[in-house]
């Protein structure tokens, strides 16, 4: 039992209702290709303006700013204050591109996934629940 080695399963899409959502398969750039500087390039910038948009609101204080070609995760938040996103935001439509820099933004007030973090999120996305079963359930790296 012991001598096994588990494996972490990816969890399979769930359909927003009884008919099939149809999943999007986000592009993938080769990594050091042009492609993948560029589409950084568009990620940095996205990440930085909605950044400054959204944390007119809260007002907390970051340190950089990473973008990063990621397998598995769409953003990040150290404990030194660092952001990290995924590229591939910048291929989301604007309103999930939005959620996942507001739910990181957040983790700077609140390093935890606790209800007074999801207060933080839904004090500019309201509908976060909506946007995050979204994400979850239709798009894909």
């Amino acid at each position: 039992m012991f001598g096994r080695i588990w494996r972490k399963r990816r969890a399979q899409p769930k359909t927003l209702s009884s008919q099939s959502v149809p999943v999007v398969q986000l592009p993938r750039a080769k990594r050091g290709s042009a492609a993948e500087s560029e589409a950084k390039k568009a990620a940095r910038a996205l990440a930085h303006a909605r950044l400054a948009h959204f944390n007119q609101f809260y007002g907390f204080t970051y340190q950089k700013v990473f973008i990063r070609n990621q397998k598995t995760r769409w953003g990040a938040c150290s404990a030194k204050g660092n952001l990290g996103f995924n590229y591939r935001i910048t291929y989301l439509p604007p309103q999930l591109a939005d959620y996942v820099i507001v739910h990181e933004l957040c983790h700077l007030g609140q390093f935890n996934h606790s209800p007074a973090f999801w207060q933080l999120v839904a004090h500019v996305i309201p509908d976060y629940k909506a946007q995050r079963r979204e994400l979850r359930t239709r798009y894909r790296f």
